[in-house]
Parts: structure tokens; C-alpha cells; sequence
């Protein structure tokens, strides 16, 4: 069993930052891939930004590459996600997800999930 915890959401205004932490505890050494996927009101689940946890690999969302940056602090067992120059339209439910996709695009791969966490982006 993995247990992942988010933290680091709240309301921001457009133009500002978040980061959100990703804590992992429990069998972690059975996923090599961690991955933030979000999921706004009526919207499919996408993934927002990947990366793997033992070798140098990541995968963002299009539309997000140059916002939004991944990365790990293995010694910690913590994925952050740093976000930059939030829009309304980021609006979502941020969950942190663990798993041994092939490609860290993969999200039905990501077997670990933590309970997500509410960030809103005001106008």
C-alpha cells in the first residue's frame, strides 16, 4: 500500500503562484512514476505534469509546458509541482498519483492516489 498526500492548494488570483507537495509513504519503492493529473467540474481527469522517480524523465500537458514544473525530492519521498502564472482556467481538483506506467502519459498505469486538494484561480 502507498498512502500519498497532497497540500499546497488554496485560492490564488490569476497571475499568481502555487506549489503543491505530494508526500508519499508506504511501499513507495513499488511505483517508478509519479504524476499530478487535475479534474475541473464536467471535465475529463488529465494529466498535468509526470515524472519518473529513478531515472531523468518527465511529461507535461501541452498547454502547460512553461507554467507548470515537476519535480522530486527522492530523500523525501515528495513530488512538487510548482505552478506559475495561474489562469481561471486552472481551476481543479489537483490529485498526486503513483504507479509504473510505460509512458508517463498512462494514467489508468498509476495504481496510488492521494485525495486530491481544491485549487481555484480568481479573475
Amino acid at each position: 500500500q502507498v498512502q500519498l498526500v497532497e497540500s499546497g492548494g488554496g485560492l490564488v488570483e490569476a497571475g499568481g503562484s502555487l506549489r503543491l507537495s505530494c508526500a508519499a509513504s508506504g511501499r513507495t519503492s513499488d511505483s517508478d512514476a509519479m504524476a499530478w493529473f487535475r479534474q475541473a467540474p464536467g471535465k475529463e481527469r488529465e494529466l498535468v505534469a509526470a515524472i519518473r522517480l529513478r531515472r531523468e524523465s518527465t511529461s507535461y500537458a501541452d498547454s502547460l509546458k512553461g507554467r507548470f514544473t515537476i519535480s522530486r525530492d527522492n530523500a523525501k519521498n515528495t513530488v512538487y509541482l510548482q505552478m506559475n502564472s495561474l489562469k481561471p482556467e486552472d481551476t481543479a481538483v489537483y490529485y498526486c498519483a503513483a504507479g509504473t506506467p510505460l509512458l508517463l502519459r498512462q494514467f489508468d498505469k498509476y495504481k496510488y492516489w492521494g485525495q486530491g486538494t481544491q485549487v481555484t484561480v480568481s479573475s
